[in-house]
């Protein structure tokens, strides 16, 4: 079983990868994480590198607002004081943010577009795994659009309406293309076929917290020329 790394025992391997800044103003930050890096400190006192700490290291009052698994890249907001953290809060909890990703899965998709709609629960047990459950998941819903094809795998644009743990990858295994490199929910020809897990935040539309004016950010995937 994937270790969990929020665990006191699961020691996270060092990143060297470079956090990116694709917005910034005295309201906020739209930051690139790399893969490899917690989006906030561990519960290991090893594991205290990650986004916000390395950010809070020359931006003292930045504030997570949301967060992405250790292996996603992409784009995250971060809020630069309380008023702009409370007001961007509010729009992910109302689903105000619209987010993208980019992720290559296994096998040969089909379809060109469509939507998974299966609830989500905690599979305590083997925890920090997730499972559909019927009877006491919450509601899940993610649609995608096929980019490309191979003969192998198929590219994805994702587009979450929820925002459950580990949604994408789970979504995408019950479809019956999880996701390459993905440790948890992939099985080993998918797991082996990518380093890294193929899975990239790669937009974010908000409005901003002070002047109301729509922001949309984007950014392409670093495996984006990958060989499929």
């Amino acid at each position: 079983m994937p270790p969990d790394e929020t665990s006191r025992d699961f020691i996270v391997p060092p990143c060297t990868g470079v956090i990116g800044i694709h917005y910034q103003d005295s309201e906020l930050l739209v930051i690139d994480k790399p893969s490899g890096l917690l989006s906030v400190p561990g519960r290991h006192p090893a594991n205290q590198d990650s986004a916000i700490s390395r950010l809070q290291e020359v931006q003292p009052e930045a504030k997570i607002v949301h967060r992405l698994d250790m292996a996603t890249s992409g784009l995250m907001l971060i809020a630069l004081n309380k008023d702009s953290h409370r007001a961007l809060s509010q729009q992910f909890e109302r689903r105000e943010v619209d987010k993208e990703y980019i992720a290559d899965v296994f096998g040969l998709v089909n379809a060109d577009a469509g939507s998974i709609d299966l609830p989500l629960i905690c599979d305590w047990p083997r925890r920090p795994l997730q499972k559909v459950c019927f009877d006491h998941g919450k509601p899940a819903q993610t649609h995608f659009r096929t980019l490309h094809r191979s003969a192998s795998y198929s590219r994805l644009l994702l587009t979450p309406h929820t925002g459950r743990s580990h949604q994408l990858r789970v979504h995408c295994a019950a479809l019956g293309h999880p996701i390459l490199g993905c440790d948890f929910y992939a099985h080993p020809p998918a797991q082996q076929a990518s380093s890294r897990l193929r899975l990239h935040a790669s937009r974010l539309t908000f409005t901003h917290p002070t002047h109301g004016k729509v922001i949309s950010i984007s950014s392409p995937p670093p495996f984006a020329n990958a060989a499929f």
